[in-house]
């Protein structure tokens, strides 16, 4: 690994953790100061489209897909389940996002022994 990669490497990794501790402070802060749980979040996206991180699944949830206000159910948006999706609604621009709850199904039987199969007769030629 050259020194190019290697640089980029660890600042991405020191990244992932700044957007770790900034989506903690975040939600530690949003009762007292919501304004500044939101300047956190805010700070925590542009980490991660500076350094092409991505924001993990839980902590992204916690932003509306349209303008990127901090999320805390109760305080600023509304959560319903519909449709075998969590539907969650933002006080601050009315729009609605949905994410699935559903569990991934396993492949059936029959299709995960016939690739198996197709798999062992390709090895043994």
């Amino acid at each position: 690994m050259n020194y190019h990669k290697k640089k980029q490497n660890i600042s991405r990794n020191i990244a992932a953790e700044r957007i770790e501790i900034l989506f903690g402070l975040a939600s530690e802060n949003f009762s007292e100061h919501p304004e500044r749980s939101q300047r956190y979040a805010s700070l925590a996206r542009l980490i991660s489209m500076h350094y092409r991180v991505p924001i993990p699944a839980e902590h992204k949830r916690r932003l509306c897909r349209h303008c990127y206000t901090y999320l805390v159910p109760g305080n600023n948006c509304r959560v319903r389940l519909k449709n075998k999706c969590v539907l969650v609604t933002c006080f601050t621009c009315g729009k609605h996002s949905c994410h699935p709850y559903t569990e991934k199904r396993a492949a059936p039987v029959f299709r995960r022994k016939m690739r198996e199969k197709a798999v062992s007769e390709e090895t043994e030629q």
